[in-house]
């Protein structure tokens, strides 16, 4: 088929799979979707809950220690870079990365950038790890190889620049 060819992109629709892949969102006989399903046929699961060390200590003084966290999207990866607050400091996109993708703390339900800023350093450096994992960014650790004599030898995940936000 040509590109003149090609019906518009429906939008509507569920792209589908090639034959024999198996991801996607397909069609139930019913006209109704199911879940995305990996390749080991399990439901793909988008949101993760958490336990923080510490906890969140809102206004009333009300400590919220459980919370769930979704997975990040590609625009949730690009939208900061264009905030002011990252563009001045670049250690800052981390607080807004985790504040597009957590989704409670507790009861807590609107979560902001004001919000993470006020967790405590260990809260915000497990969340920063608990991010990294879920969105397979983690793989624990770093393979590189010496440039003289080719020795490959792995570095721990706790190097530095390691976090989000880290040069």
């Amino acid at each position: 088929m040509t590109a003149a060819a090609r019906p518009p992109f429906d939008r509507t629709s569920p792209v589908p799979a090639p034959a024999g892949a198996g991801g996607g969102a397909a069609r139930t006989p019913e006209g109704g979707h199911r879940p995305a399903m990996p390749e080991n046929g399990s439901p793909l699961r988008t949101e993760f809950d958490f336990e923080l060390p510490h906890g969140y200590v809102d206004g009333s003084g009300t400590v919220h220690r459980q919370g769930s966290m979704r997975l990040a999207t590609a625009r949730d990866e690009l939208s900061p870079l264009i905030d002011q607050r990252v563009r001045e400091n670049p250690a800052y996109l981390g607080v807004v990365l985790l504040s597009l993708v957590v989704t409670r703390l507790g009861t807590v339900t609107d979560i902001h950038a004001g919000v993470v800023e006020r967790l405590f350093a260990q809260d915000l450096a497990y969340l920063q790890d608990f991010y990294r994992r879920i969105n397979g960014l983690d793989s624990g650790h770093g393979a590189v190889a010496c440039p003289s004599c080719g020795t490959a030898f792995a570095l721990p995940a706790s190097a530095p620049g390691g976090r989000l936000g880290e040069t």
